[in-house]
This record gives structure tokens, sequence and C-alpha cells, in this order.
């Protein structure tokens, strides 16, 4: 723990967008036999529209605002390996924008699973197997080796810590800031897991904190008009930014990408908002507030004092829990199944068949296991807007489908 001085006060946006896309779907039956899983055309008409509302107008404005700004203004990103294989087939000048991006050193590449995948609650090597891929990709694609880790859907518990830790190649992974478990405490600084998570002689590693009012009025609330703060301006966050100042350092808000142009809409005024947010923080504070990436955070601060975390959290609804993927009999069933099959996929992908390794690999993806929650379906929340199935049921039907069938090529 150490003292904040008045001298030291400042306010600083830590920006992270999270780039993803998973491959769905297409409706199969107990009556197919063929292993083609994927609704391809679903799939590419979906990225083609969100990438003409979101990732285009998007990634071209933190382009502007990143030059414009001289370096002033920062943003990091976490990009999927499913999202860029799509990015690579369907619209590949938007990957040409990330590259553009990556060319500035204000922009940070952060470490995840190439598969959006749960697979550090299941399989440690699978984990590892994926963090290792997407670390080289981003080298390939963006000449980054992360150092900043950001496990699928801010999922965290002081295991991931530790095995972060002893893997060794991060400084900082981010997670969601809860206040039943920060129990008044701030997410506006940096923390610690406790000493205990750590394996001896492992490398000591920081959290980030997400700031989820601040991040959800941007991500959830920003185009409601019964919210008693709309309409929100950049000048008024600006402000709320400020007050941090004296209760932290950090601003962090995580949100998905898609939040821009997809989520909330262009009539908005989103666009608006994000175009003026970096002249509105500089004003409100000079010399003080501004935009900081999740590497130099860890850098810069000490940790106010430990988040200790025994079981896991994540980012999802109110409950910040995991029960957005595991909160059924239906979604245990499934991914059971799921990772049951590794041994025998790697086994014959060992073998030469690398196409039944990747196509399980795309059901790792946790969009798939999400698709059947049941909490809340019936009241048409955000489970639903984001699932292309008329019910959980039918989701898990389907899945366990084409598992049936992978199951099959995996000769077992």
């Amino acid at each position: 723990m150490y003292e904040i001085h008045s001298s030291a006060l400042m306010a600083e946006i830590c920006f992270y967008f999270q780039v993803h896309q998973p491959f769905r779907l297409r409706r199969y039956s107990v009556f197919d036999s063929d292993p083609f899983y994927f609704d391809n055309q679903a799939n590419e008409a979906i990225l083609k529209k969100v990438a003409d509302k979101c990732y285009r107008p998007t990634t071209r404005m933190l382009l502007e605002l990143v030059e414009r700004h001289q370096g002033r203004f920062k943003c990091a990103f976490s990009i999927t390996g499913t999202v860029l294989d799509q990015l690579a087939q369907w619209a590949p000048d938007v990957l040409d924008l990330f590259r553009e991006l990556s060319k500035h050193d204000c922009v940070e590449f952060l470490g995840e699973t190439t598969h959006h995948s749960l697979a550090f609650l299941f399989s440690r090597d699978e984990f590892d197997a994926q963090v290792s891929a997407h670390a080289a990709r981003m080298q390939s694609l963006f000449g980054r080796s992360p150092t900043t880790f950001r496990n699928t859907e801010l999922i965290y518990l002081n295991e991931l810590a530790g095995h972060m830790a002893w893997r060794g190649n991060h400084s900082a992974i981010l997670c969601e800031g809860v206040d039943r478990l920060l129990a008044g405490r701030s997410p506006n600084f940096v923390w610690s897991p406790p000493p205990r998570a750590i394996p001896a002689g492992a490398r000591a590693i920081k959290l980030l904190l997400k700031n989820h009012r601040l991040s959800d009025d941007i991500a959830f609330r920003f185009g409601n008009r019964s919210w008693s703060d709309w309409p929100l301006d950049a000048d008024k966050f600006a402000r709320w930014v400020d007050q941090i100042n004296g209760n932290g350092f950090l601003c962090n808000l995580f949100m998905d990408y898609e939040t821009f142009g997809e989520h909330q809409w262009s009539e908005t005024g989103i666009f608006e908002f994000l175009r003026a947010l970096p002249d509105a923080v500089f004003r409100n504070n000079p010399g003080k507030n501004g935009f900081i990436l999740p590497r130099e955070a860890a850098a810069r601060y000490e940790p106010m004092g430990e988040y200790d975390i025994e079981k896991p959290i994540s980012w999802a609804d109110s409950e910040r829990d995991l029960s957005a993927w595991l909160g059924n009999p239906l979604q245990d069933n499934a991914v059971q199944e799921l990772y049951a099959l590794e041994a025998p996929v790697k086994e014959r992908a060992a073998a030469g068949d690398q196409f039944v390794l990747e196509d399980w690999r795309k059901l790792t993806t946790s969009d798939h296991i999400y698709y059947m929650c049941t909490k809340h379906w019936a009241d048409g929340d955000v489970h639903k807007y984001f699932s292309p199935y008329d019910s959980p049921y039918d989701a898990y039907i389907n899945f366990m489908n084409v598992l049936d069938n992978l199951r099959q090529r995996a000769g077992v």
C-alpha cells in the first residue's frame, strides 16, 4: 500500500477493446454426416455487416485520433484468432487498418486464447497451446509480443494469475472489478494477486480492474433515452473521469469493440462522442488527465493491495461469475463432452488430420456454450439478443449433433 500525494493526482483512461466473432454453426441434424459444421454464409454476412457498421469506421477514427494527438491518445486491442480468420477471408482491408494502428507505439495488442475459449477451466495444456498460438499470430501480423493478458470474457481467479506468472511472458492481467469483492475499495488502482497464488521464483504480475460503471455507461447505457444521464457527451464523461482523482489513477474502460456502431448505432452519436473524448479529457485537467496503455499502467504503478479471487469471476451479467456459460445442465454436459474429445482429436491431428483439430478448437469458442444459457431468456435479454437460435435447447441439440459427428471423425 502507498500514500496518494496531491501532486500525483491524475486520472488516465485505459481503453481496451475486445474484437471477436465466433464461427457460428449451421443447422446440423442427426441425419447429417458431412464434416462441414460452420455456416459460412451467415458468418460472412455478419462479419461484413459489423465491418461496415463498426470495424471500418471505428478503426479509421482511432487512426485519426492517434495521429492527430501525436501519441497522447492511446488504446489497446484484444483480437481473437477466429475474427482474424474471418477478416482475412471477407474483409482484408480491416486487417490492413489494424496493421496501420500497429505502427504506433500508443497502441497495444493483448494476449489471449486464439479461439476465445474456456480452456483455462478445463485443460491447461490446450490453454497454453492457444495462448502461445495467439502470441505468435500477434507477432506475425503486427510485430508485437503481448505483455498484457486478457482471458476469455475477463474470466479470472487466483489460479490464472499463478499460471500466467509461471509462464513468465506477461506482466499484467485484465479482469473485472467486482463490487462485492472489492468491498468498498476502488477499481481505479493497480492491484495484485495474493502472494500465495504466485509460484516461488515466478515473476510478479499485476491486475488491472475494469471500472464497470463508466465502461457500461458507454457500452450499454449510451443510447438509452430513459437513462437519467442521457444524453452523454464527451465533456460530461471527462468530468466523471476527473472525479477519480484522489481515489485512483486509472479509469479502465473495457468493452466490446462492437460498442461503436453495432451495439450503439451511429444514430446515437457514439462516433461523435469518441471523436470528441480525447480533447475533452485533455482540457478537463491539463497536464494531468490523459490516456495510458495497460502495459504502461503495470509498469508505472505499484499495487494498492491484494485482489483475492478464489472462485472465477467474469465481466458477464450482474452476477459477474460463470453462470452465463456454466449455469445449467445443458452447458455442463456440452462442455464436458467437448473437452472429453481433446485427447482423441489431438491424436488424430498428430496422425495428420489437422482439420479435425481446428474444427474442435472452433467448437471451444465460448459463444457456443453461451447460446445455451437459460437465465432470463424469456425476458428477451442480452443472451437472446446475441443467439442465432430459437432457444437454448435448440443451441444444445445442434451443438451436440456436431459433436457426435466430430467424435466419429476422431475415432471414438
